[in-house]
């Protein structure tokens, strides 16, 4: 499953996540032990609170015995720090013993250094799967990090998000005043998302701005629609906003739509589309590919767990000239689509170079309803190109400025229509 569904989903200054600022040593003890608590004794958590620090101490003898000798690793470090807390913070009435817990799980998860590897409690580990069904209540806006910075990957069309003026690109720099550096996306979507109804205001600094700007939101119910389908002039445009678990039954209507309309061409617009399912974008590949071919390669640590991912789709759309539309947006199983499409000569890709995420999240289910999300393995095109970090490079350049989208113009689009035209 590729997760990086972050709605997937914080200013980043120049300094360092909170978890880089440290030690590193310092920061494995606390947060190991942390999680070695979480798997031997959570479930005795909630219901006997009073006995934490008992708890914590009979752990450290099974810690102790897990790192060895290892002089740099001090297993009873969580207990020490976990007593100063409880004894010397001002505000202890405002400790909460869960979030100091889950806290410590998140900082194992985030030493990793990887954006798309996380902890999730269990009220993030809901919204992660809701979102997959396509339902949540939010601003509908896809958020992910790269180069240290919370972004903006899309808007969902329609959604709160997108009528505030909220682009791909835009950094997020707080949230509700808090400052995001060193937020997860999923944190981030925690705190964006809530009732129907209710506000939010996002500081953002888009790109080629040097002044941030404070934007109110007001979040809804979000019902997206994964495929969306209009046929202009004899062309079949067809736009996929996400790989979700309706997606593959919802692109086979179109399919058939588009047979039977017999269009000129077929443009795949999947500009700012974060990605979704694996299965969805070999589900939807084979339109075009033959029957047994590679759409996707995933390589692991272990080359002997290595899958070949194949198309098997029997509906044919390979006899339509075919245009794929990307920007700085598309991300994960469009990269997928749209990478499998350019090295079979199948599809011109137009547009701007991809977001560039190309590794594999698996998410394990936890105790307590929480969930770890963690990459496992990575993607390759069908001719072993790697999608992390570098992405897909269009076949044909096309740039989409902020005064074009103001004056509601789109050069890539028509750049794909005037393809499609020609002969």
């Amino acid at each position: 499953m590729d997760q990086f569904k972050t709605f997937d989903s914080e200013i980043s200054t120049k300094s360092k996540p909170w978890y880089k600022q440290y030690n590193k040593v310092y920061v494995w003890m606390l947060v190991l032990v942390g999680t070695f608590v979480f798997g031997f004794a959570f479930g005795q958590f909630n219901a006997q609170k009073s006995n934490t620090n008992q708890i914590i101490t009979k752990t450290s003898g099974t810690l102790a015995s897990i790192f060895g000798n290892n002089s740099n690793i001090d297993t009873k470090l969580f207990q020490e720090v976990w007593d100063e807390i409880h004894s010397q913070y001002i505000y202890k009435n405002k400790i909460d013993d869960a979030q100091l817990f889950y806290g410590s799980i998140y900082g194992l998860v985030a030493a990793l250094d990887d954006p798309h590897s996380t902890f999730m409690d269990p009220q993030v580990a809901q919204e992660y799967q809701n979102d997959l069904k396509g339902e949540f209540s939010g601003i509908g806006a896809e958020i992910g990090r790269k180069n240290n910075f919370l972004v903006v990957i899309a808007s969902l069309p329609g959604a709160p998000a997108e009528k505030a003026g909220l682009k791909s690109g835009d950094r997020i720099l707080a949230i509700d005043g808090q400052d995001t550096t060193g937020f997860s996306a999923d944190k981030a979507v925690s705190l964006i998302r809530g009732e129907k109804g209710t506000k939010v205001v996002l500081s953002i600094l888009s790109k080629g701005e040097n002044q941030t700007k404070d934007v109110t939101i007001v979040r809804e119910k979000i019902t997206a629609s994964s495929v969306i389908y209009k046929n202009e002039n004899n062309i079949a445009i067809v736009r996929i906003t996400g790989f979700n678990d309706d997606t593959s039954s919802a692109f086979a209507s179109v399919a058939q739509k588009i047979l039977n309309q017999n269009p000129k061409g077929l443009i795949i617009d999947l500009r700012s589309n974060p990605g979704g399912y694996l299965k969805t974008a070999v589900d939807l590949a084979g339109y075009w590919l033959e029957p047994g071919q590679v759409v996707v390669r995933e390589e692991f640590a272990d080359k002997s767990q290595n899958i070949e991912h194949k198309a098997d789709t029997k509906t044919s759309l390979r006899k339509f000239k075919t245009v794929v539309l990307v920007n700085e947006g598309s991300a994960s199983a469009s990269e997928i689509l749209a990478g499998a499409l350019k090295d079979y000569n199948i599809s011109q890709v137009v547009g701007m170079k991809t977001y560039g995420k190309g590794s594999v999240q698996s998410l394990v289910s936890l105790r307590s309803n929480s969930a770890l999300k963690i990459t496992v393995a990575k993607w390759l095109t069908p001719l072993g190109k790697s999608i992390e970090p570098d992405g897909i490079t269009p076949d044909v350049v096309v740039d989409f400025t902020e005064e074009e989208y103001n004056n509601d113009q789109d050069p890539q689009l028509d750049k794909a229509i005037e393809l499609i035209e020609a002969k």
